[in-house]
């Protein structure tokens, strides 16, 4: 079981590395990745730097280019799979069926990994992307339970990644439209959810309301912590009650399933956080490295240890975590 760790830059990739991932993924400074934020992501200098370090201690690069072309500017995407391959990067991470199409046949040599963008649930989905395009690994959506994880794994030989830790994403994901219905801008194709040019924070009193475009998404009481605003984790009311219909703001973490990942055969764990510090890079890697060593040791007596509970909670939305869609008591 491998270590998949984020870097939104290059002193996170140093971080992610030196702390034990096995491969870390990134991106272009461009709407071809899937976390498009201003100050974040790879040009082509410090992607070869950052390139060269992993592989000077043992590590693999990810290129996530893994948002959807549109014809007007497909040359943009295409250039970035090019780009990735002279740089000699490990694998790309994409979705689009057109841009694995031109992948496999115009760098027949670049290992594709099927993005969780592509929203592949099913075995015979991510079959069929093996015959057609030779994909080497497939990330699977954060909406299915464990026993659909498993399943998925059992019937299929490319290799599965689950992801273990960060935010979680309870749309169907690369299909949601709830950006572009409110701003205009779409996720899938522009690279970022809750566009920064959409976002307002409007202090109120000892409080907080966080808006994206004219949508009120949160409104936070003296003391409460107000995140960065996202439509799928806003407090709307409902009905007259005011509540989370979607999805609270709390962290996916998985470290008290790694024993059952492992035995069905799941062959990395991904986290999430492009767009988190270099310092909480650090963090989770430190913490998921000794969590999967621990596992692969002695499965059998695998505990979640306190000191790791307490490390990932302080960096977690809302400093609450939840097992998502993995633990579902209703299916």
């Amino acid at each position: 079981m491998e270590l998949v760790c984020p870097a939104g830059t290059l002193p996170a990739l140093e971080a992610a590395v030196d702390n034990g991932a096995d491969w870390v993924y990134i991106g272009f400074r461009d709407e071809t990745n899937a976390r498009n934020f201003a100050g974040l992501n790879f040009d082509p200098a410090a992607a070869h730097q950052g390139i060269a370090y992993a592989h000077a201690r043992g590590a693999r690069v990810l290129v996530a280019i893994n948002t959807y072309p549109q014809p007007a500017h497909w040359t943009r995407w295409t250039a970035a799979v090019d780009q990735a391959a002279a740089l000699e990067a490990d694998a790309v991470i994409l979705a689009d069926l057109g841009l694995l199409r031109y992948a496999a046949a115009t760098h027949p040599q670049l290992a594709l990994h099927l993005s969780v963008q592509s929203s592949a649930t099913s075995y015979e989905a991510i079959n069929l992307y093996r015959k057609l395009f030779g994909i080497r690994r497939a990330v699977l959506p954060r909406v299915l339970s464990l026993a659909q994880v498993a399943h998925v794994v059992a019937h299929t030989d490319v290799p599965i990644e689950v992801f273990g830790f960060g935010g979680l994403c309870v749309m169907l994901e690369g299909r949601c439209f709830l950006s572009s219905f409110v701003t205009g801008q779409s996720p899938n194709t522009a690279g970022v959810c809750s566009p920064a040019r959409s976002v307002r924070w409007a202090p109120r009193g000892d409080g907080m309301d966080t808006r994206v475009g004219p949508v009120l998404v949160n409104r936070f009481g003296p003391g409460e912590k107000a995140g960065y605003p996202t439509l799928c984790k806003g407090r709307y009311e409902v009905a007259r009650q005011v509540y989370y219909p979607f999805e609270e703001p709390v962290s996916l973490n998985t470290l008290e399933l790694l024993p059952q990942l492992l035995a069905m055969g799941v062959r990395a764990i991904k986290l999430e956080g492009r767009q988190r510090s270099p310092a909480y890079v650090e963090r989770i890697t430190r913490v998921w490295r000794a969590a999967i060593d621990t596992c692969r040791r002695d499965p059998t007596a695998y505990t979640v240890r306190p000191e790791w509970v307490h490390a990932l909670a302080a960096v977690s939305e809302g400093q609450q975590c939840t097992l998502g869609a993995y633990h579902r008591p209703w299916k």
